[in-house]
């Protein structure tokens, strides 16, 4: 991964990793490449940091003492600083379920350990360009949406549900955009994965459901029975219809 261009000010990112020599591998390939490195092996001090100030980037292991991983996300991602901040999650464990569990706790993305340098860093360069509005996104200039209690204002990139404010995620916003833009329109996961993450490499379809699953949990009055964002089984997802 290239390194940050001169005079641009340093990205600040906080690695969460309680063993010491994977934090030092961390630390010294994103110094190398240009990010403003803070650490801990603590869940209970990486809480505080992240209430205290925003970060570009955090790295955050799965195990960890005093506060696990999962629990620490789901706190990030609640309230603090760092509600929107690109979460790259690293673990041990290589099951779907744990997965799945970090994804739906609010990480961008996943990484199992062992991983290789080359991979940890494209992982980083990924979940950095899907935070950024891209220059040319469509939803810049788009008009507000309000449907079904739901308002979306692109402008602002802020979601009112039953007219209370509801915090989406960059990639929340964008699916439930998306969607509400076009009712009764389904959209497959592949079409999503290419209007919303841009085709990125390293997001799967299954990335779709977790960001859809955390979206309901959000906007819908029960999100085992949605009637705002609805699956089209077997095909993907749609807004619903206008009566």
């Amino acid at each position: 991964m290239a390194g940050m261009p001169a005079g641009a000010a340093l990205r600040r990112v906080l690695i969460v990793e309680d063993e010491a020599a994977i934090r030092e591998l961390l630390r010294f390939h994103l110094t190398a490449a240009g990010f403003d490195i803070e650490e801990t092996g603590d869940g209970r001090e990486a809480l505080e940091r992240t209430r205290a100030g925003p970060y570009d980037l955090i790295v955050l292991d799965l195990m960890l003492p005093h506060l696990d991983g999962i629990t620490l996300c789901r706190s990030i991602r609640a309230n603090s600083a760092n509600r929107e901040t690109p979460i790259l999650m690293l673990t041990a464990r290589d099951s779907e379920s744990d997965k799945v569990l970090g994804l739906e706790s609010g990480a961008d993305d996943y990484l199992t350990k062992p991983f290789g340098v080359r991979e940890f860093l494209a992982r980083v360069a990924a979940v950095l360009r899907r935070s950024q509005p891209a220059e040319e996104a469509p939803l810049d200039e788009a008009r507000a949406i309000a449907s079904r209690g739901l308002t979306l204002d692109p402008a602002k990139r802020t979601a009112t549900v039953r007219g209370q404010a509801v915090d989406l995620t960059k990639q929340e916003f964008d699916v439930v955009y998306l969607l509400a833009s076009r009712p009764g329109i389904v959209f497959s996961r592949a079409a999503l994965l290419a209007r919303v993450w841009r085709g990125d490499t390293f997001v799967t379809e299954r990335t779709v459901d977790t960001v859809v699953s955390r979206l309901r949990r959000k906007i819908e009055v029960d999100p085992q029975d949605p009637e705002l964002v609805l699956t089209a089984w077997g095909v993907g997802y749609k807004f619903v219809d206008i009566d």
